[in-house]
């Protein structure tokens, strides 16, 4: 054990102290997003997109480089993200629960009420997105938004290839984060400085949820954000494909939403722009989080406050011919995950696997209240600690709808399609771009069938009710 945590220590891992009954509970401020890759914050070696904020927040505590969403059993990805995040079931047991998240409201079990018991003052302003009635989960709840800001025809199939874009992200007449006249992460901000100067003994911890819209569709942002990225600034991904060729059979094809953005097949024009318009709603919110970060820090509570920030789900934005989330590549499943605080190592990193939704297990145990029988996700105080730990999972599941599978394990992916009957095997350590598909040479043909095996093992354990057998019947 000493020889473990020497060599954890050696790649930098963060240490965070032990917490203890007797020791005063911290304030949690839980920062999240939606639809934000991890390759969209500067720090983390993206230079191409501008995020001083965070960026501070990354030098101020420790980065999980490998912090994933488990997927969704539906389009809208961010309802099955968060009611795990909410309730701590995993996917499918998640799913089972969900037209009964109100029952599970009535005898107390989500996490915000957990921490309301343990005497944690509440609040919450942004995206629920969560089936039941946010108001009755915290004390306070402000500027509550549903899962996406409106949208208009005009934000689709977009930009045109032989006539001028109809659409505009500054022009408030587009409505969307303009409704109600100011962009809503600057509402979001605003309520959440509210909430952090108002004044309240320090005798009594608060929890704070700040629940942005952004960065999802539509991307809007005043116009000086977006003039900040010049297209020539826009690299265009180098796994771009015009079309993903199995984008119907996997569930992304022409009728998603989120995919009918833009025109198919997919240019470089189109996804220069859309990742333009992306990247600079990024830097608008990143301001946003900045005037938090700030508001913490003259609140005088800074000292005593864990922050996590990370997102429900990443985007491709033009990755492999896709746009949205409902894909199981590390654009889409893979989100920026930080933690700030009390004894944590600054500007360090862990990467160790984990789930953005271990973030209700490590609340739970900073305030050394006792976790419920149902949560299934696992605490990272350990691993930031540098100490072995069940948090260090072996494998990643990943799953969208019925139709695609994939499972992550030492540096490896295996990646199912069950409808096309395809399989696709990548070797992440050497190939992050997934751009290489091994799963016909037959020297990993070894390697194929254990980790198929692996993800047959996981379904088990996680209640997936799909049979991968039937279409992949040789494995």
């Amino acid at each position: 054990m000493q020889s473990l945590a020497l060599a954890l220590a050696i790649v930098g891992l963060a240490v965070a102290p032990a917490t203890t009954a007797d020791a005063a509970p911290p304030n949690i401020l839980f920062l999240l997003t939606d639809d934000q890759s991890f390759e969209t914050v500067r720090a983390f070696g993206h230079t191409d997109i501008d995020t001083p904020h965070l960026d501070r927040l990354v030098a101020r505590g420790t980065t999980f480089t490998h912090a994933y969403n488990m997927g969704s059993w539906t389009p809208a990805v961010c309802v099955a993200s968060r009611t795990m995040l909410v309730t701590g079931r995993s996917l499918w047991r998640a799913r089972s629960i969900y037209p009964a998240t109100d029952r599970e409201r009535e005898e107390g079990r989500l996490w915000p009420q957990l921490m309301a018991r343990a005497g944690y003052f509440t609040g919450f302003t942004g995206k629920w997105h969560v089936n039941t009635e946010v108001a009755k989960v915290f004390h306070e709840a402000r500027h509550i938004r549903g899962g996406m800001p409106g949208d208009t025809p005009e934000g689709y199939l977009r930009p045109p290839a032989d006539k001028p874009d109809p659409w505009s992200p500054s022009d408030p007449k587009f409505g969307g984060f303009w409704a109600g006249g100011k962009h809503w992460s600057e509402v979001t901000a605003d309520d959440a400085v509210a909430f952090l100067e108002a004044g309240r003994s320090p005798a009594q911890p608060f929890f704070l949820y700040v629940a942005f819209n952004a960065p999802h569709d539509p991307r809007q942002s005043p116009q000086a954000y977006v003039e900040r990225y010049a297209l020539d600034r826009i690299a265009v991904p180098t796994n771009f494909l015009p079309v993903y060729p199995y984008l119907n059979d996997i569930g992304c094809g022409p009728d998603l939403r989120d995919e009918k953005l833009a025109p198919f097949p997919r240019t470089s024009h189109a996804v220069q722009v859309h990742r333009q318009e992306y990247y600079a709603l990024i830097t608008h919110l990143d301001a946003q989080i900045g005037r938090i970060l700030d508001a913490l820090d003259h609140s005088g509570q800074a000292d005593r406050t864990w922050i996590f920030f990370t997102a429900d789900q990443g985007l491709a934005v033009g990755h492999h011919g896709l746009l949205g989330k409902q894909n199981l590549y590390e654009h889409s499943l893979r989100v920026p995950f930080v933690v700030a605080g009390p004894g944590v190592r600054a500007g360090a990193t862990i990467p160790a696997p984990i789930y953005l939704q271990d973030v209700m297990a490590t609340a739970l145990d900073l305030a050394n209240i006792p976790r419920p029988n149902t949560l299934e996700f696992h605490s990272l105080l350990p691993l930031l600690r540098g100490e072995a730990s069940p948090a260090a999972r072996e494998a990643i599941y990943g799953a969208y709808l019925d139709l695609q599978r994939a499972v992550i394990h030492g540096g490896w992916k295996l990646l199912l399609y069950p409808k096309a009957r395809v399989a696709r095997l990548y070797h992440l350590a050497v190939d992050p771009g997934e751009t290489r598909d091994l799963s016909g040479d037959p020297a990993h043909a070894a390697r194929r069938q254990a980790l198929f095996q692996r993800l047959r093992t996981l379904q088990q354990e996680l209640a997936d009710p799909l049979d991968l057998t039937a279409a992949f019947p040789q494995r």
